[in-house]
């Protein structure tokens, strides 16, 4: 069977798909980019925040036209079909199947009754097909999340966190390394929580340690760091790991204490600022990144100043921030004193603005410095290449080193390159030769 496939929404929700693809292409079936020709469409979809589930609602709709042709068959999987089931099925017809995230175990059987085929290999046990670039992969080393932020509405949709066994992770891992993957970029909705559930104890660096041994892997990134979670056996165990990469991925959601409380997250302005001090003694030229949520309720010109004053204070090297987005269900969903969003949009607009001064005072200090660039791309021109250095995440996350060189360079490949000019995202040099 021909099928199209398309994820939406975070890397997480990629590997999924990745594994569903790995399920189908074991079982022969064929994967089409365009949809004109696919008998059958799959849609992961994304419900974390309203223009997720927006994007979602208008991809399903937009994939059923194609009902009228070549598909027979319309699937609904992902996080959107866990939360919104029964109005999905209601509102939507042309969808053949609704597959919530809990009916997973049996995704097998399910598929192979709704394209009425030959029975799959069960969802888990398949080779994953990486989607990505083929030198980068993400590994998810959890499912779920047990810290139950105000906002958020994950645990409603994924559960309560639950760390995979080590050995299947390190398994799957050693198969990524033997099928070319140089890159591991650690997933999970709380990387740092891995392996308490399980082991009873924070179990991170144990697993990366193993995971440092497997030949191939020339970095090691790690994504969704909690604070407080961040333990000093941790930092001084990966001074130790020369293939993990000093990349540190905190999201802190705000910078005063008030509104980390409302938010529900432990730790304080103070623990962090400690904590970002603590990570710049041990590592030379750490990468700092965070997210901010913008206007949540009760936040007002006093709390948006100690955001914008811990902003400055940390000088993080990237930020990402949105303005808050109500989730029924969630605790924050019914609370008062909420804020305009004419007065969201303007707060964010100062916030982004001040950071984009930091980010480009703080990637000026790259200027001179000789920095190790995976190559991905080509611009255009001959000699005119672009990559990412140990500072920024795939699937432009953070931005580009863009490089001249004067020789043919394999996409995937390592390479030195001299910083020459910097912007507030990208960074411009010359390959440099040893």
């Amino acid at each position: 069977m021909k099928i199209g496939f398309i994820s939406l929404g975070c890397s997480k929700n990629l590997v999924d798909s990745e594994r569903i693809m790995g399920m189908l292409r074991q079982g022969g079936h064929e994967f089409v980019a365009d949809p004109k020709e696919a008998e059958a469409i799959l849609i992961n979809t994304c419900g974390f925040i309203n223009p997720a589930k927006e994007e979602g609602i208008n991809t399903i709709l937009e994939m059923a036209e194609y009902k009228n042709g070549t598909c027979k068959k319309l699937i609904v999987l992902g996080c959107l079909a866990q939360r919104y089931k029964q109005d999905l099925i209601d509102e939507i017809p042309e969808i053949d199947r609704v597959v919530s995230i809990s009916e997973y175990p049996k995704l097998n059987e399910i598929l192979s009754e709704v394209l009425e085929i030959e029975p799959l290999v069960s969802y888990g046990k398949s080779e994953r097909l990486v989607s990505s670039k083929p030198w980068t992969a993400y590994l998810k080393i959890a499912e779920g999340c047990s810290n139950n932020c105000t906002y958020c509405a994950i645990p409603l949709i994924r559960g309560g966190n639950v760390s995979f066994a080590m050995e299947d992770i390190v398994a799957e891992a050693k198969q990524l390394a033997a099928n070319g993957v140089k890159e591991l970029v650690l997933i999970a909705q709380d990387t740092t929580k891995y392996g308490l559930d399980r082991y009873g104890k924070l179990s991170l660096l144990t697993l990366l340690q193993q995971l440092h041994e497997i030949e191939g892997f020339h970095w090691i990134r790690i994504l969704y760091m909690y604070p407080d979670e961040i333990t000093d056996e941790l930092l001084v165990g990966m001074t130790k790991l020369p293939k993990v990469l000093p990349y540190f991925d905190i999201p802190m959601q705000h910078g005063n204490d008030k509104m980390l409380k409302l938010m529900n997250r432990r730790g304080s302005v103070e623990d962090a600022l400690k904590l970002v001090e603590r990570i710049r003694e041990l590592f030379p030229n750490p990468t700092l990144r965070t997210t901010n949520i913008v206007g949540f309720p009760h936040e007002g010109e006093t709390e948006f100043n100690d955001l914008m004053a811990f902003t400055k204070a940390v000088r993080w090297d990237r930020m990402g921030a949105f303005t808050y987005s109500p989730e029924e269900d969630t605790v924050a969903y019914g609370m008062n004193e909420t804020v305009d969003e004419e007065i969201k949009e303007a707060r964010l607009a100062v916030l982004m603005e001040t950071q984009e001064a930091i980010s480009l005072a703080n990637n000026q200090q790259h200027i001179g410095e000789v920095m190790e660039v995976l190559v991905e791309a080509q611009d255009g021109l001959v000699g005119n290449y672009r990559g990412r250095g140990r500072n920024s995440a795939p699937d432009e996350i953070d931005g580009w080193i863009i490089f001249k060189a004067d020789r043919m360079i394999e996409f995937g490949s390592f390479v030195q390159v001299k910083i020459t000019e910097a912007r507030v995202h990208d960074l411009i040099g010359e390959e440099v030769y040893a």
